[in-house]
């Protein structure tokens, strides 16, 4: 079965090894693509003159020519093709280049035949498969968006396209964005629009673990290889092998354990904590922060060579604040969301609601937008949102309301006090006194449930658990 279709051509395989050109022509023919198979730049030129659409393996090392070049050549030229570029590891940076100047996916070689034709069917499957403007519905729950983002402004048009544009290629993806922004829901979609999408998606939050116990959380331990391995842990990285590992806040990783993960990215191999035996891991690296990762590299606290590794396709999610034509719809789509998980009758925003909203800076972006919501509908009854009912707290410049302790500060972007000024009370009080008020307030918001509380203050209920036990201890 040919799945090239002809309007395409045959693939177009561009590799000057004789014997390696022979390998990948077989591989790929057995799986029941057409192969036009040529050697130097210049008869990949010739060849590929006139193309529309056409899929193309390209060796970045030609003897005539800079593969990078020529890269670029056909993507002029066929905006609709799809370039798979061929590299050695040595050149992993042309690799990253490559990416950037449009390459759908890359192979660092030696790569097995199963993972040359994986890549070319995952360029052949994302032929034809978006609408005009890039984006679809899918996880919208009826709001204009896509695989759970809502809003259709042209910067998330484009985010829309990028994400089902990269989905299906392998390459590492580094997302980058302010807190509140929506980097998971990112790397779920980006995920979801994969070949992987039936395999398991494991988010880390590297900077909410113990730094001591991160390597054994990604990279898994033996029972007893420390004290308190009471049993085997697999890892983040083996639970997602034949899916995506998702690894947010990587900057907060140590330098040490940074070490690890390249090697980890090169080798595809991971050895737990006390065990001397490596298992090789088939696992697509999604990573984020909200930090700005080439300041983290030129401050010594993040390796250049794997900032480098990661940042082969970069996308960066801008704040809510960029895109304010969309606040709105995000408003009503979480009023939606949680009138009918509470049980409340809540159908819409009055008119000076929706002025205040869109008046909003909102530093803590959609997160805080959700969490204001979330807040007004468990304290109220509705139907109609009015002024009266906003929180003070999550409002700029002090529109009149109700103080809400259910407004979570950013913890990397804003100071703790300033999103709680309108907890009473709290005027001259330390940041620990803030902070347990902060903390006990929603907790009562919220009808005691500590789980519900730690989802609203984006903490795991373990870490609200052990902050309660230790103010037990000293009676603060």
């Amino acid at each position: 079965m040919t799945i090239v279709s002809k309007a395409a051509g045959p693939l177009l395989l561009v590799e000057d090894t004789l014997t390696l050109a022979h390998v990948y022509q077989s591989a790929l023919e057995a799986a029941g693509y057409q192969v036009e198979c040529v050697h130097l730049a210049k008869e990949a030129r010739r060849a590929h003159r006139g193309a529309q659409g056409r899929i193309v393996l390209l060796d970045l090392l030609l003897p005539d020519g800079d593969g990078l070049d020529l890269l670029k050549e056909m993507r002029a030229a066929d905006p609709d093709g799809k370039v798979i570029v061929v590299t050695s590891h040595a050149s992993v940076n042309s690799a990253v280049t490559a990416m950037r100047d449009g390459a759908f996916d890359f192979l660092m070689k030696p790569f097995d035949d199963q993972r040359l034709v994986a890549a070319v069917n995952n360029a052949a499957q994302s032929q034809g498969r978006l609408g005009e403007n890039g984006a679809d519905n899918g996880g919208a729950g009826g709001h204009e968006g896509f695989r759970g983002f809502v809003g259709a402004s042209p910067d998330m048009r484009r985010i829309y396209k990028l994400i089902s544009e990269i989905g299906r290629s392998t390459a590492t993806v580094f997302i980058t964005g302010e807190s509140g922004t929506g980097k998971e829901v990112a790397a779920q979609a980006i995920h979801a629009e994969s070949q992987r999408a039936n395999g398991p998606f494991v988010p880390l939050n590297c900077g909410a673990i113990p730094r001591d116990l991160l390597e054994s959380e990604v990279f898994g331990h033996l029972k007893g290889s420390f004290t308190g391995a009471i049993a085997d842990n697999p890892g983040a990285a083996v639970s997602a092998d034949g899916g995506t590992l998702f690894l947010d806040e990587v900057c907060e990783m140590d330098l040490a354990l940074q070490t690890k993960l390249l090697r980890f990215l090169q080798t595809s191999t991971v050895t737990p904590v006390g065990s001397s035996a490596p298992r090789k891991v088939d696992a697509r690296i999604i990573c984020a922060t909200n930090r700005d990762p080439q300041e983290e590299v030129r401050a010594g606290r993040f390796r250049e060579d794997l900032y480098y590794r990661l940042h082969v396709v970069p996308i960066h999610l801008p704040p809510l604040r960029e895109r304010a034509e969309d606040v709105l719809t995000i408003a009503n789509a979480f009023l939606q969301r949680y009138a009918t998980e509470e049980g409340k009758p809540f159908t819409h925003f009055d008119e000076e609601v929706k002025s205040a909203f869109l008046g909003m800076s909102w530093p803590g972006n959609v997160r805080q937008l959700q969490n204001m919501i979330w807040n007004i509908v468990l304290l109220n009854e509705g139907p109609v949102v009015t002024t009266s009912m906003l929180p003070v707290s999550g409002l700029d410049g002090g529109a009149p309301g109700h103080a809400s302790p259910a407004l979570r500060a950013e913890e990397a972007d804003a100071p703790l006090g300033d999103a709680i000024v309108g907890v009473d009370g709290l005027v001259g009080s330390t940041m620990a006194e803030i902070e347990r008020e902060f903390i006990e307030a929603t907790i009562r918001s919220v009808g005691g449930s500590i789980p519900k509380a730690a989802q609203i203050l984006d903490l795991s209920p373990s870490t609200i658990y052990r902050k309660r036990e230790a103010w037990a201890k000293t009676g603060d």
